[in-house]
């Protein structure tokens, strides 16, 4: 059976070969966000500007603490040629983790194959993992389908902002908006926000700024 973690699980954890040596997930993750990514297969053209996009936006990860693994079902060799074909022919070098998930294992435990699209390559997922190893945020899509970075970059910061503000986004919301606070539970509280200098669109419906 091909097992999904759903949001709120604990990211069940693995060690494994990458491009970077041996890691585990519960060792690399500890005390930072990881996005762990998976990508059909190297040197095919999609993968290529994903992981590239991934690589050019190492500075906005690291000042977000968050470290980035990514994963294909392909050897070692086929990964390191791969990163060595895209650095001499662009200069950008995938410095993150490669899993090299050649049997499979890693791929069965998060989901990432999906027998109607492929039985023998992952498609595109994002596993959003927060310093307690809890996923938090998933993304899918098809093989033919590249992922957006600027909405990874929104999603991962709409939830590090949620964790230490205690407030939800709204649609489309972008580092520095108004945030939604959570709706009042009792009479009393109804009357505080009402008297309070929240944006309010309605009485369960208020943001303000952080």
């Amino acid at each position: 059976m091909n097992y999904m973690p759903r949001i709120g699980d604990l990211a069940p954890d693995f060690e494994t070969l990458t491009t970077t040596g041996k890691l585990s997930l519960s060792e690399y993750g500890k005390d930072s966000w990881v996005i762990l990514f998976s990508h059909p297969a190297d040197f095919t053209p999609v993968c290529t500007t994903e992981m590239t996009g991934f690589a050019l936006e190492k500075d906005f990860f690291a000042a977000n603490n968050t470290k980035l693994l990514g994963l294909s079902i392909d050897s070692i060799h086929a990964h390191i040629a791969w990163v060595n074909a895209v650095y001499e022919k662009t200069g950008v070098l995938f410095e993150f983790p490669i899993i090299a998930d050649i049997d499979m294992k890693i791929s069965k435990l998060y989901g990432m194959l999906q027998p109607s699209e492929s039985e023998t390559a992952a498609v595109r997922a994002v596993f959003i993992i927060d310093p307690n190893r809890k996923v938090r945020l998933l993304m899918y899509y098809p093989l033919n389908v590249g992922r957006n970075m600027e909405e990874i970059k929104r999603a991962l910061i709409a939830l590090q902002t949620s964790d230490a503000n205690s407030c939800a986004m709204p649609l489309n919301w972008k580092a520095g908006e108004k945030v939604i606070v959570p709706a009042p539970k009792t009479v009393d509280t109804l009357l505080e926000r009402k008297a309070s200098d929240l944006e309010m669109v309605d009485w369960y419906l208020a943001k303000r700024n952080l």
